[in-house]
């Protein structure tokens, strides 16, 4: 009896923290390039009340074991990496990567890296992310774009160009795309960014478009993965899950009380 209401108690702590998550893709619907999170449950040890015997052959059968289960834990926190819409915005430096990668930009002198790709210009023309951390290209530099440049592009290849004075097309650099072996590997540190971890892989840089990564879409921006209504159904299940674990600790504690009511 007890054993139940320790684990209603687990079963409480498990579906807050998927309202914890669920909340927060809520929050990060219309975040670009925000990948959504889920959890995933386990159940805890169980407490063997009898064992497994196997049948003689010829007057019984073999028993199976009687395990009485002591509640459940957080399994996993996933990260989601499916694609997001595209949004056309018209605007050159909005990027959107179509299929696998990351941009690579340079915080404080870490790498990090984001699907997030709302760029801008700083006042000495590198190209940055709405922090001001500097976009990295295939050779892990910064792109500076000249005062007065026209008719700034961004190729499919990431090739990052304008037109001169005298008409001519001018190539700045080129922006990286970098895959991992394992995605779900990555840690978040906000600011929609992620870095390396042990269970990541290596970062794998190159151009897109070859090798796996995706390719650039400029002037559209990938919207977040946050489907809406299966964020408010996957709500309505922790709330009845957590409404259903208070009652069976309610439940408990009734009978703890006829219990003592016994003594009288």
């Amino acid at each position: 009896m007890l054993r139940a209401m320790y684990s209603g108690i687990s079963g409480l702590k498990n579906f807050q923290s998927k309202l914890d998550v669920v909340g927060n893709n809520i929050a990060n619907v219309n975040t670009f390039g925000y990948k959504k999170g889920r959890v995933t449950f386990k159940d805890l040890v169980s407490q063997q009340v009898g064992s497994a015997s196997g049948g003689n052959g010829a007057t019984s059968g073999g028993i199976n074991p009687k395990e009485v289960g002591l509640g459940g834990t957080m399994a996993t926190v996933d990260n989601v990496y499916n694609q997001g819409a595209m949004q056309n915005s018209g605007r050159a430096l909005d990027v959107g990567i179509s299929g696998e990668g990351f941009f690579a930009v340079n915080v404080n002198g870490q790498t990090q890296y984001t699907r997030a790709g709302n760029f801008y210009t700083d006042n000495a023309g590198d190209i940055v992310n709405g922090d001001g951390a500097y976009v990295l290209s295939t050779t892990n530099a910064k792109i500076t774009v000249p005062a007065g440049a026209k008719s700034l592009s961004i190729g499919k290849d990431g090739q990052v160009s304008y037109v001169n004075a005298a008409g001519a097309s001018v190539n700045l650099g080129q922006i990286q795309v970098v895959t991992f072996a394992n995605n779900a590997g990555l840690s978040k540190v906000g600011a929609n960014n992620f870095i390396q971890s042990q269970n990541s892989g290596a970062p794998n840089p190159g151009v897109p478009g070859v090798g796996g990564r995706g390719e650039l879409v400029s002037g559209a921006l990938e919207m977040s993965n946050v489907d809406l209504s299966e964020e408010f159904t996957e709500m309505i299940v922790a709330q009845r899950g957590f409404q259903a674990n208070t009652r069976i600790i309610t439940t408990s504690d009734e009978i703890l009380q006829e219990l003592v009511n016994l003594k009288r």
